[in-house]
Protein backbone atom coordinates (compact mmCIF):
# COMPACT_ATOMS: atom_id res chain seq x y z
CA UNK A 1 0.00 0.00 0.00
CA UNK A 2 1.35 3.41 -0.68
CA UNK A 3 1.63 5.83 2.04
CA UNK A 4 1.55 9.03 0.11
CA UNK A 5 -1.35 9.72 -2.93
CA UNK A 6 -0.27 9.88 -6.19
CA UNK A 7 -1.27 13.50 -8.21
CA UNK A 8 -3.46 13.55 -11.23
CA UNK A 9 -2.20 17.09 -12.21
CA UNK A 10 1.37 16.34 -13.80
CA UNK A 11 0.18 12.68 -15.24
CA UNK A 12 -0.16 12.26 -18.58
CA UNK A 13 -2.94 10.27 -20.57
CA UNK A 14 -0.99 7.15 -20.60
CA UNK A 15 0.29 7.30 -17.10
CA UNK A 16 -4.03 7.76 -16.48
CA UNK A 17 -5.04 4.82 -18.43
CA UNK A 18 -2.01 2.65 -16.50
CA UNK A 19 -2.70 4.01 -13.17
CA UNK A 20 -6.88 2.99 -13.75
CA UNK A 21 -5.60 -0.52 -15.21
CA UNK A 22 -4.13 -1.08 -12.09
CA UNK A 23 -7.49 0.11 -10.00
CA UNK A 24 -9.46 -2.54 -12.37
CA UNK A 25 -11.66 0.59 -13.58
CA UNK A 26 -13.35 0.60 -16.90
CA UNK A 27 -10.51 2.41 -19.30
CA UNK A 28 -13.22 5.09 -20.36
CA UNK A 29 -12.13 6.44 -16.93
CA UNK A 30 -8.68 7.54 -17.77
CA UNK A 31 -10.23 9.98 -20.24
CA UNK A 32 -12.52 11.31 -18.68
CA UNK A 33 -10.57 11.94 -15.53
CA UNK A 34 -7.92 13.94 -18.10
CA UNK A 35 -10.56 15.78 -19.08
CA UNK A 36 -11.44 16.66 -15.44
CA UNK A 37 -8.00 17.45 -14.62
CA UNK A 38 -6.82 19.11 -17.76
CA UNK A 39 -9.78 20.77 -19.51
CA UNK A 40 -12.45 21.50 -16.72
CA UNK A 41 -9.67 22.34 -14.04
CA UNK A 42 -11.68 20.61 -10.69
CA UNK A 43 -9.68 20.72 -7.78
CA UNK A 44 -11.42 17.72 -6.16
CA UNK A 45 -11.86 14.21 -7.51
CA UNK A 46 -15.19 14.35 -6.09
CA UNK A 47 -16.31 16.97 -8.92
CA UNK A 48 -15.55 14.15 -11.43
CA UNK A 49 -19.57 13.79 -11.61
CA UNK A 50 -19.56 11.60 -14.80
CA UNK A 51 -17.71 8.97 -12.83
CA UNK A 52 -19.55 6.62 -10.49
CA UNK A 53 -19.37 7.62 -6.41
CA UNK A 54 -17.42 4.06 -6.20
CA UNK A 55 -15.37 4.65 -8.38
CA UNK A 56 -14.62 8.20 -7.10
CA UNK A 57 -13.94 6.74 -3.78
CA UNK A 58 -11.43 4.05 -5.29
CA UNK A 59 -9.44 7.20 -6.49
CA UNK A 60 -9.64 9.35 -3.53
CA UNK A 61 -7.92 6.50 -1.69
CA UNK A 62 -4.70 6.40 -4.10
CA UNK A 63 -4.90 10.15 -5.82
CA UNK A 64 -5.32 13.54 -5.61
CA UNK A 65 -5.97 16.09 -8.12
CA UNK A 66 -3.01 18.12 -6.68
CA UNK A 67 -3.55 21.96 -7.36
CA UNK A 68 -2.98 24.07 -4.73
CA UNK A 69 -3.24 27.49 -4.40
CA UNK A 70 -0.84 30.29 -3.76
CA UNK A 71 -0.17 30.96 -0.24
CA UNK A 72 0.66 34.42 -1.11
CA UNK A 73 -0.16 37.17 -3.55
CA UNK A 74 1.29 40.33 -4.10
CA UNK A 75 -0.07 42.63 -7.26
CA UNK A 76 1.87 45.94 -8.44
CA UNK A 77 0.24 49.51 -9.47
CA UNK A 78 0.82 47.54 -12.76
CA UNK A 79 -1.19 44.71 -12.17
CA UNK A 80 1.48 42.42 -12.52
CA UNK A 81 0.86 39.73 -9.54
CA UNK A 82 3.56 38.07 -7.68
CA UNK A 83 2.87 34.39 -5.97
CA UNK A 84 4.15 32.41 -3.49
CA UNK A 85 3.98 28.61 -3.76
CA UNK A 86 4.95 25.99 -1.61
CA UNK A 87 6.52 22.83 -2.90
CA UNK A 88 6.50 19.04 -1.84
CA UNK A 89 10.33 19.77 -0.43
CA UNK A 90 9.91 20.94 3.55
CA UNK A 91 8.97 24.55 3.45
CA UNK A 92 10.21 25.64 0.19
CA UNK A 93 8.92 28.36 -1.85
CA UNK A 94 8.86 28.90 -5.35
CA UNK A 95 7.58 32.09 -7.15
CA UNK A 96 5.12 32.63 -10.78
CA UNK A 97 4.59 36.09 -11.90
CA UNK A 98 1.49 36.99 -14.15
CA UNK A 99 2.43 40.22 -16.12
CA UNK A 100 -0.26 41.59 -18.27
CA UNK A 101 0.49 43.45 -21.13
CA UNK A 102 -2.06 45.13 -23.89
CA UNK A 103 -4.25 42.09 -25.21
CA UNK A 104 -1.98 39.33 -23.19
CA UNK A 105 -1.45 37.87 -20.06
CA UNK A 106 2.40 36.04 -19.99
CA UNK A 107 3.25 33.66 -16.88
CA UNK A 108 6.65 33.38 -15.56
CA UNK A 109 6.61 30.26 -14.05
CA UNK A 110 9.69 28.47 -11.93
CA UNK A 111 11.00 24.88 -12.61
CA UNK A 112 13.43 24.83 -9.44
CA UNK A 113 14.12 25.94 -5.88
CA UNK A 114 17.13 27.44 -6.56
CA UNK A 115 19.58 27.58 -9.39
CA UNK A 116 22.61 25.37 -9.83
CA UNK A 117 24.07 27.84 -12.28
CA UNK A 118 24.92 31.06 -9.89
CA UNK A 119 25.00 33.63 -12.69
CA UNK A 120 26.22 36.94 -11.34
CA UNK A 121 23.32 38.99 -12.41
CA UNK A 122 20.63 36.60 -11.06
CA UNK A 123 19.23 36.65 -7.26
CA UNK A 124 17.92 32.90 -7.61
CA UNK A 125 21.44 31.70 -8.16
CA UNK A 126 22.92 33.35 -5.03
CA UNK A 127 20.07 31.46 -3.03
CA UNK A 128 22.13 28.09 -3.93
CA UNK A 129 19.88 24.65 -5.56
CA UNK A 130 17.54 22.66 -2.88
CA UNK A 131 16.19 20.68 -5.47
CA UNK A 132 14.29 20.34 -9.36
CA UNK A 133 10.46 20.77 -9.50
CA UNK A 134 8.11 17.88 -9.91
CA UNK A 135 5.77 17.76 -12.98
CA UNK A 136 3.21 18.44 -10.79
CA UNK A 137 4.60 21.27 -8.90
CA UNK A 138 5.44 23.26 -12.27
CA UNK A 139 1.87 22.65 -13.91
CA UNK A 140 0.46 23.62 -10.43
CA UNK A 141 1.70 27.21 -11.05
CA UNK A 142 -0.18 27.35 -14.03
CA UNK A 143 -3.85 25.57 -13.04
CA UNK A 144 -3.41 27.41 -10.03
CA UNK A 145 -3.30 31.25 -10.82
CA UNK A 146 -5.93 33.64 -10.96
CA UNK A 147 -7.16 33.92 -14.63
CA UNK A 148 -5.45 30.66 -15.41
CA UNK A 149 -7.94 30.17 -18.46
CA UNK A 150 -6.56 34.04 -19.91
CA UNK A 151 -2.98 33.51 -20.24
CA UNK A 152 -1.83 33.92 -23.80
CA UNK A 153 1.65 33.12 -22.67
CA UNK A 154 3.57 31.06 -20.37
CA UNK A 155 7.54 30.83 -20.12
CA UNK A 156 10.25 29.40 -17.96
CA UNK A 157 12.01 32.41 -16.85
CA UNK A 158 10.99 32.40 -12.88
CA UNK A 159 13.36 30.51 -10.63
CA UNK A 160 15.71 27.92 -11.81
CA UNK A 161 17.44 26.65 -15.60
CA UNK A 162 14.67 24.90 -16.88
CA UNK A 163 16.96 22.80 -19.09
CA UNK A 164 19.25 21.73 -16.02
CA UNK A 165 15.45 19.88 -15.19
CA UNK A 166 14.90 18.52 -18.29
CA UNK A 167 12.47 15.86 -17.83
CA UNK A 168 9.59 17.17 -15.50
CA UNK A 169 10.11 20.76 -17.66
CA UNK A 170 9.25 18.80 -21.48
CA UNK A 171 6.38 17.15 -19.61
CA UNK A 172 4.71 19.52 -18.21
CA UNK A 173 4.75 21.23 -21.67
Amino acid sequence: MMDEKQYFLGMTLAEIKEAVKELDLPQFTASQIADWVYVKRVTDIDEMTNISLKNREILKNRFEIGRVKPIDIQTSKDGTKKMLFETHHNNKFVEAVMIPENERLTLCVSSQIGCKMNCEFCLTGRMGFSGNLSTNEILNQVYSVPDAENLSNIVFMGMGEPLDNYDNVMKAI
